[in-house]
């Protein structure tokens, strides 16, 4: 009887300020209280992903603000995608042999860059995803330092695609499209015009879980509070102080603040992004959730 072949595997020599495993998440799980969680800019991990010649739903590493070093165990082909860190080829595959290490620096735009290895990050998955979710604690833990991460195997080709030519994130002012909510009544057109006409400045408590927004407080035409009902990505709460809330992967399930609006899907994306100090704007006319 043979022998397996050994795997292949990626150590975490420095994991930065925070390093999670993403993909797409735990879909239409919501009815059991769990959410779907994965990707904050799904369009840079599904792009990682195709530059490695993987298929999308594949596993990568979300790195948030650099800081990550890697080594491997065997020559493996990665990119990177999302904010550019200094120290690594970006929107293009490269090779990584045993001794070189993967270091990646500060980005001077954005806030999440996606590693990708070819076979995807193949640690165990849990109720379907390999998504780290961290408002609920479900999936695999936060990365490490001192970490092995198990890589996964494909055979589907390899592209050719040198370099991607995509758009990158912006550290400038962030327009995005917004269509009127489910609670839109408990706010009148003054207020309406308020949140669309205002330039918003990211706060430093924005996570994953969502963007808080500093800007002219929302008045609301209702007092009290809503029965909780469920809540989606891109989902724009207005909080009793008035500043909003945007939600990104790791959003509750469900919630008691009035959802003014929706933020177009693509255009969340492009939110996952936003870094602290950071400029926002909404403007009405988008596609809806």
């Amino acid at each position: 009887m043979s022998t397996p072949a050994p795997r292949t595997s990626l150590s975490v020599v420095e994991a930065g300020p925070l390093t999670t495993v993403q993909d797409f998440g735990r879909v239409g799980q919501a009815s059991l209280g769990i959410g779907r969680s994965g990707a904050c800019d799904r369009s840079a991990h599904r792009l990682a992903n195709a530059l490695v010649g993987n298929h999308p739903t594949l596993a990568t590493l979300e790195v948030t603000l650099g800081g990550l070093v890697l080594e491997t165990d065997r020559e493996v082909v990665l990119a990177t995608a999302g904010a550019r860190c200094p120290g690594a080829p970006h929107l293009s595959a490269f090779h990584l042999s045993p001794g070189q290490r993967l270091s990646l620096g500060t980005p001077s735009a954005g806030l999440r860059t996606y590693v990708a290895v070819r076979g995807g990050i193949d640690v165990e998955p849990v109720l379907g995803s390999r998504a780290t979710d961290i408002l609920a604690g479900v999936g695999p833990k936060v990365v490490e330092a001192g970490d092995v991460l198990p890589v996964g195997v494909t055979d589907r080709p390899v592209p050719s695609v040198e370099v991607a030519p995509v758009p990158e994130p912006t550290s400038g002012l962030l327009t995005v499209r917004v269509t009127p909510g489910p609670r839109r009544d408990w706010f009148d057109d003054d207020a309406w015009a308020l949140l669309t006409s205002q330039t918003y400045t990211v706060d430093e408590r924005s996570n994953r879980v969502g963007v808080r927004l500093q800007g002219e407080p929302i008045p609301r035409v209702r007092d009290g509070e809503l029965t909780s009902e469920g809540m989606l990505r891109g989902a724009v709460q207005i909080p009793p102080e008035g500043q909003p809330v945007l939600f990104l992967a790791d959003h509750p399930v469900t919630g008691g603040y009035p959802v003014i609006a929706y933020v177009d899907d693509e255009d969340v994306d492009r939110c996952g992004q936003l870094r602290p100090g950071q400029e926002l704007r909404f403007q009405a006319g988008g596609g809806g959730p």
